[in-house]
C-alpha cells in the first residue's frame, strides 16, 4: 500500500473524509469517541500530514533553505562549511526543523532556487552565506518576503537580520603580527573578489601596509586547493618574493604549504604562512599553521536561532556582531630569515582593485 490518504483512513474507520479531516485537525464537528477512533486508526495505518497540503492551507513547513552558490568540490573540502553545517543542523534538529541544502553554480541560479522554494511553500526562511557586492539577492529575499539570516555584514541594503564577525580587525591583527617579527614583503590569498569580506580583507591588509610600510599584493582566487597551489607557485617563483603569505581558508593553505615543500623552500625560515581559517587541517600538518581561531560550530547555531526566531515572529536587531576570530601562533611563523629577506622589490601587479 502506497501512502496512506484521508479516504484510506475514512473507509477503515467507517466515517466520512470530512469527519476525518475534522479529527486530524483537532477541529470541532465530530464527537470524542469518533475522534479517538480516527485518530487510532491513523496511527495504525503510518498516516502523515501532506507536506504540500499543509504548506497551501498556510501550515508551517518546519524546514528552512540554504542554497550555496558555489562550485561543489570546494564545498565538500571546505571545513568551514562542514563546521557551520553541524551548528545549523544542532539548532534546527532540536526544534524538528529540516535543512534544505542545494549547491549551485552561480547567483542567478541560487535567485531561482529561492523563487521555487518560496512559491511552493518549501521553506518558513533562508540563510544566506558569501554577502555580496551590492548583492542582488536582497531586494529578491525582501520580494518574497519570506525570514532570512545573511551571514556577513554589517552593511546597506535588504531587511534581513545580518549575523558578522569584523573581517577587517582579523586582517589587521594577522598584518600587525608579521610586521612586528620582521615582515616586510606579505602576499595575501584572497577569495572571490564579488564577496563583501573579501573586499574587506584587501582594503585592511592595504591599510596596514601603508601604515606599516610594508609591500603588501592580494591575489584573488576561487578558494579552491588548486587555485591556492597556482598562485603560491607563482608568488615564490618571483624574483622578490613574499616572506609571508596570508591564505583565505585553510585548505589554500595546506596546498601552499605542499608548493612551498616542493619549490624548497623552508616554512617559516623563508616563508611563513596563515590560514584566515583554522581546523583540523591547519592542526595536523607538519609544521602546524598559523590560523585565526573561531568556533564555526557556534556561528551555526546563533544563525539557526535568529533564523527561528524571526520565523517565529519575534527576533534581536538588524545585525549581531559575533566575537573577532583571534590568531593562534603556530610553527608556521617566524621572523624571517637573512635568506629569506632578499633584496629584489616585491611588486605589486597582482593585487585586485577595490
Amino acid at each position: 500500500m502506497g501512502r496512506p490518504t484521508i479516504a484510506d483512513i475514512a473507509r477503515r474507520a467507517g466515517v466520512s473524509k470530512g469527519a476525518v479531516s475534522f479529527a486530524l485537525n483537532g477541529r470541532p464537528g465530530v464527537s470524542e469517541e469518533t475522534r479517538e477512533r480516527i485518530l487510532r486508526v491513523a496511527e495504525e495505518m503510518n498516516w502523515r500530514p501532506h507536506h504540500a497540503a499543509r504548506a497551501l492551507g498556510g501550515a508551517r513547513s518546519d524546514a528552512v533553505g540554504l542554497v550555496i552558490a558555489r562550485p561543489a568540490r570546494t564545498i565538500g573540502v571546505e571545513p568551514f562549511f562542514s563546521h557551520l553545517l553541524s551548528g545549523l543542523q544542532a539548532v534546527l534538529s532540536a526544534s524538528s526543523v529540516a535543512l534544505h541544502l542545494m549547491v549551485v553554480e552561480d547567483t542567478a541560479a541560487e535567485i531561482e532556487v529561492y523563487r521555487r522554494w518560496a512559491s511552493e511553500h518549501r521553506v518558513d526562511g533562508f540563510v544566506v552565506v558569501d554577502l555580496q557586492v551590492r548583492d542582488p539577492r536582497l531586494p529578491v529575499l525582501d520580494e518574497l518576503g519570506l525570514p532570512a539570516v545573511v551571514l556577513g555584514g554589517p552593511g546597506k541594503g535588504g531587511n534581513q537580520l545580518r549575523i558578522w564577525a569584523d573581517d577587517r580587525e582579523a586582517m589587521l591583527s594577522i598584518v600587525d603580527y608579521l610586521a612586528a617579527i620582521g615582515h616586510r614583503r606579505i602576499a595575501h590569498l584572497a577569495g572571490l573578489p564579488h564577496f563583501q569580506h573579501t573586499q574587506r580583507r584587501i582594503r585592511a591588509l592595504r591599510d596596514a601596509s601603508r601604515r606599516l610600510g610594508l609591500e603588501a599584493v592580494s591575489v584573488p582566487t576561487d578558494f579552491s586547493d588548486a587555485e591556492g597551489a597556482a598562485a603560491t607557485r607563482t608568488l615564490l617563483s618571483r624574483a622578490g618574493r613574499p616572506t609571508a603569505i596570508v591564505y583565505d581558508s585553510d585548505v589554500m593553505a595546506v596546498a601552499g604549504l605542499g608548493v612551498a615543500g616542493e619549490m624548497g623552500v623552508a616554512v617559516p625560515g623563508e616563508l611563513s604562512i596563515v590560514s584566515f581559517d583554522d581546523s583540523v587541517l591547519a592542526r595536523i600538518v607538519h609544521p602546524p599553521l598559523t590560523a585565526l581561531s573561531r568556533d564555526t560550530f557556534a556561528l551555526g547555531e546563533q544563525v539557526a536561532r535568529s533564523l527561528l526566531e524571526a520565523v517565529e515572529g519575534a527576533g534581536p536587531g538588524r545585525d549581531l556582531q559575533m566575537p573577532t576570530p583571534r590568531l593562534t601562533v603556530r610553527e608556521s611563523t617566524s621572523p624571517p630569515s637573512p635568506v629569506g629577506v632578499v633584496a629584489a622589490r616585491f611588486v605589486d601587479t597582482g593585487s585586485e582593485p577595490v
